[in-house]
This record gives C-alpha cells, sequence and structure tokens, in this order.
C-alpha cells in the first residue's frame, strides 16, 4: 500500500511553459515484466530509462498519471551541493563518507548533463554556478572552512569576501562560497523526454494504477493492484517520492513541507551569470533565474504535519519570500505571478535512502530526496542499474536504510 497524499497545492511555474504528452494506458489483465517501477515523475523516468537502456523489460505504473505528482513542484536547482554542508556531514558520518558522497553528488551531476546530450532531450539545459551565502548555519569563517574543505576532497570552490561578493555580484553578506557546473532545467521538459525514450524502447505505461500488494517467490514479486490485475515482476522499484510504501521502513525518514514563487520576466534586472543562490541558513531561501527572465524563489521549510495545515499557510509564505527576495536583490520586483506549495522528503544527514527494502531484495526504494531531488535521482539510477546487472556500487553502504 502507498501512502496516499496531496503532494503540492498552487499554481507552480512551470505550467506556463509546454512540456510533450506522455501517453499511458489503462491496466486491464494481468501482465509480467522484468522491472516495475511505481512512480512516473523524475526519479522514475530516469530509472526507467537507464533499466530499458540495458535490456531489460520495463512496466511503469502511477496511481495519478505522468507527471502529476511532485514534478513540476520542483524549483529544479540541479546542484552537487548537498544540503548538509561538507564539513558538518563530515562530522555526522566521517570525513572519508562525507567525501565520497559529496564527490558521487558531483559526478551525478557530470553524468546527467552528458546523458541529456546523449539523449538529445531538450529542457532549457544550461550550466549554472551557485552562490552560497553566509547565513545562521555557517557564517563568513565557517563558509571560509568549508571551502577549504571542499578544495581538500578535491572540489572546486572559491570563497568570496563581503567586498568581493558585492562587487562581483551587488549581494550584500558577510561572504560567499561560489561553485560552478550545476545545471539549470525544466523538470517536466526533463522528464518527458526521459520517459518517451524509454517509450520507444518498447516499455508499457500503465495509469492511474495503484500498487496495494506485494507477495513473494523466489523468482520475483507478485504485486496486486487497486483496479484489479496482477503484475508479475522480478524487480520492483518504488520511485514514489515522499509517498512511501508501507513495506518501505520510514525510520530516519521525514517528510518537509516547501514554498516557492515565481515573478514576471525581468531579464535585464536578473544578476550576473544567473548564478543558484542559497543560503547557509536553517530553513535557507534558495533562487534561480528562468530563460525568459522569470525568478524562482523558495525556501521557509516546515516539517510536514498535513496537506490542510501546509496549504493554509501559501498566502503568508508568499509574502514572506516576497519580502526576503525583495531584500536580497533590491532591483529585482518581487512581485509573485506564480505562487505553489509541495512536499519532500529527508534525512538528518541530507543523504537519500537508495537501497533494497529490508528482507525484500527484489525490491528497491529511492526515498528521502531533501533539495537535490534531481541530482540524487541520477544517483539512484546509476546504483539500481549497477545492482540489477549484478555488481555492487562502491558508494552503496553510503545510503542504506539506517539501522
Amino acid at each position: 500500500m502507498i501512502r496516499k497524499l496531496d503532494l503540492r497545492t498552487g499554481n507552480p511555474v512551470w505550467t506556463a511553459y509546454r512540456a510533450p504528452r506522455i501517453p499511458s494506458t489503462r491496466l486491464t489483465r494481468d501482465i509480467r515484466t522484468d522491472v516495475l517501477v511505481v512512480g512516473m515523475g523524475i526519479s522514475g523516468a530516469m530509472i526507467a530509462e537507464a533499466l530499458s537502456c540495458d535490456g531489460h523489460d520495463v512496466v511503469v505504473i502511477d496511481r495519478r498519471g505522468p507527471m502529476k505528482g511532485s514534478t513540476a513542484a520542483t524549483t529544479a536547482l540541479v546542484q552537487y551541493e548537498i544540503d548538509q554542508p561538507l564539513t558538518r556531514l563530515t562530522r555526522m558520518i566521517g570525513k572519508g563518507k562525507a567525501e565520497a558522497a559529496w564527490r558521487r553528488s558531483r559526478l551525478a551531476i557530470a553524468n546527467l548533463s552528458g546523458h541529456l546530450d546523449e539523449l538529445g532531450i531538450r529542457c532549457d539545459k544550461h550550466p549554472r554556478p551557485s552562490l552560497l551565502l553566509a547565513g545562521t548555519v555557517l557564517g563568513a569563517e565557517g563558509l571560509r572552512a568549508e571551502a577549504e574543505a571542499r578544495r581538500a576532497a578535491g572540489i572546486a570552490a572559491e570563497y568570496l569576501t563581503r567586498g568581493e561578493l558585492r562587487g562581483r555580484f551587488g549581494i550584500d553578506r558577510a561572504g560567499a562560497i561560489l561553485s560552478l557546473d550545476n545545471l539549470a532545467v525544466d523538470p517536466r521538459k526533463m522528464t518527458a523526454g526521459f520517459h518517451l525514450a524509454v517509450q520507444r524502447r518498447g516499455a508499457r505505461y500503465h495509469s492511474p494504477v495503484e500498487a496495494t500488494t506485494f507477495s513473494f517467490s523466489q523468482s520475483g514479486v507478485e504485486v496486486g493492484t487497486r483496479e484489479g490485475p496482477v503484475i508479475s515482476t522480478r524487480h520492483v522499484v518504488l520511485a514514489t517520492g515522499y509517498e512511501l510504501a508501507s513495506i518501505a521502513p520510514p525510520k530516519g525518514h521525514r517528510v518537509v513541507s516547501t514554498w516557492a514563487i515565481a515573478t514576471k520576466p525581468q531579464r535585464s534586472a536578473l544578476w550576473p551569470s544567473e548564478a543558484f543562490i542559497w543560503e547557509a541558513s536553517d530553513p535557507y531561501l534558495y533562487m534561480r533565474a528562468l530563460p525568459d527572465g522569470r525568478v524562482i524563489c523558495g525556501g521557509e521549510d516546515e516539517d510536514f504535519q498535513d496537506e490542510a495545515a501546509r496549504d493554509a499557510l501559501i498566502d503568508k509564505k508568499t509574502a514572506l519570500i516576497s519580502r526576503k527576495l525583495g531584500r536580497l536583490l533590491p532591483y529585482l520586483d518581487p512581485t509573485p505571478e506564480f505562487a505553489w506549495t509541495g512536499s519532500f522528503g529527508t534525512t538528518a544527514t541530507g543523504l537519500p535512502i537508495i537501497a533494497k527494502v529490508p528482507r525484500h531484495p527484489r525490491i528497491h526504494a529511492v526515498m528521502g530526496y531533501g533539495g537535490n531531488g534531481i541530482t540524487f535521482s541520477r544517483m539512484a539510477t546509476e546504483m539500481i542499474r549497477t545492482d540489477l546487472a549484478g555488481g555492487r556500487d562502491a558508494d552503496a553502504a553510503l545510503f542504506a536504510f539506517p539501522e
């Protein structure tokens, strides 16, 4: 059984831009397949594409339909910088593991960019630098130490003083870290591109279909559906975001709500290099520009209570985010033309869970993505692909279920 939740509310800016339609059909009879992917969002699309490329027979289902969950709620700052700074993550899990997680995240960005080019997916992909501003978690000296730690791990990072930050970007903060080689994308166009590549290889897409039961044998899994038909499969991948299946243990996983706005187009007012901007604070503010000059700004995260409580805060959070954007970048018009809210899963370390479900080695779960959903989706794709090919990913232990 999958936990049912209202994943987003409001008017996400991505609905203003056309994305390809992904066809799917109803499931009317029992079927068999090599791999069943549950979820037609970003993670499901990437994983299904990789596994179909490897020659697996793939079926993808979703209880709503293609891209009707959290996909449109993302702000799509595709960064390798994990929510948990390297220096703090080191204190949590040790230097070697923390550095390995950060390096794997950076590799995922490069691999994703190259694969989008290889598949010819047109999703407004642009390389972007990133500015991490001094805040309540890391001040100027903390950021200086963070930049040094990243460089020691082989990850490029430039520390900017207050004067350098003001001179180069027109932002007045005590300091910042400048990073390179992150990605801006349109998440709906990107996700649709992956799904269409999967369908060209003959994969079957069925929705609305809700997985309700999982029964096991030596050779596979029988997945019962609310609609009646049974899907017999060798492997299952649960790519359902924070709508966790009851079979996946929730330990170490919590749900957070976030809010976001998008302004009118204003290209002449954008900051240099259109860098991603975010704060070393908790909660942090984050922003990016779109190709037409709109600015997306989000943040004010809170622990999820329920959909009604989250949605009731849209007006208050929208006004607060708009004011903060205006204070940080006073040359912008921060008036929202779009406002929305959504929720996501996260963990204490900021690292995702990408692993076989305990005691069920034929079921993989991908969850706890935090603010790096697209980046971690790529990592999950690589790890699950390796596992189904009979290998063992070198970083698998970093992303296991908590004991």
